[in-house]
Order: C-alpha cells, then sequence, then structure tokens
C-alpha cells in the first residue's frame, strides 16, 4: 500500500461493523490529514453519533445489522440535507451501487480500501 501524507483537513465519522474495517480506514483517514471524531457499528448509532458530531464526511458501511447503512443515510439526509455520507461496500453490484445514490450518497467506495482512492474522493466530497 503506497501511502501519500495529505494535510485535508476534514472531520470524519466511520460506520462499519467489522473492527477490522474500522481500523483499517482510521489509519488510512489518519494518514492523510483527517479527524475521525467518531465511530459507529451499526444505523441507530451512526444517525445519533451524526447528530452528536456534526462530521464533514460520513463513511458509511452498507450492510449492518438491524438496518441497512442506506436507511441510516436516508435518516441522516432527513435531518440535514448538506450531509456528506460516502457509501462503502465489499460488494459491487449494480442495483445496489443505484441504491445507494438513490439514498444521497456521495460517493461509493469499494473494500478493501486503497488509500489512493479514499484520498481522492475525500478531494471530491470536499469540493461538494
Amino acid at each position: 500500500m503506497q501511502i501519500i501524507h495529505q494535510d485535508i483537513d476534514c472531520t470524519v465519522l466511520i460506520v462499519d461493523d467489522s473492527p477490522f474495517m474500522i481500523n483499517m480506514l482510521h489509519t488510512m483517514l489518519d494518514v492523510s490529514g483527517c479527524i475521525v471524531l467518531a465511530e459507529a457499528s451499526d444505523a441507530d448509532e451512526a444517525v445519533a453519533k451524526y447528530l452528536k458530531y456534526r462530521p464533514m464526511i460520513t463513511f458509511m458501511d452498507v450492510l449492518l445489522p438491524h438496518k441497512s447503512g442506506i436507511e441510516a443515510t436516508k435518516q441522516i439526509l432527513s435531518i440535514d440535507e448538506y450531509a456528506k455520507v460516502v457509501m462503502c461496500s465489499s460488494i459491487c453490484q449494480e442495483d445496489l451501487v443505484n441504491a445507494a445514490i438513490e439514498s444521497g450518497a456521495k460517493e461509493i467506495m469499494s473494500k478493501p480500501y486503497k488509500i489512493n482512492r479514499l484520498q481522492e474522493v475525500i478531494q471530491l466530497i470536499m469540493h461538494f
């Protein structure tokens, strides 16, 4: 993995039910100059932590226990229409991608994460 340190200066919420994926993304975000404000492992916790911390970007796993990341994204956007959510998934099915975009996600990332793609997405999202 090629790591390029950047000073991006953004705040982030990570939502994933896998501690391994959270740690991986957290490390890449740290290197990329982002501040991780909070982590959540399910949709309800994601919405609560979004409301508490108001991050600039939320990285949302599509498949979460109880409710999907797509449902959580819709709920967050119903509260804050300017929220910037990036949907993350290891399953790249066209219908899933379409549902994520229709939910209001600004971008989609596939797992496993790649540092260059992550930094590209952060730059794109910060200009929305």
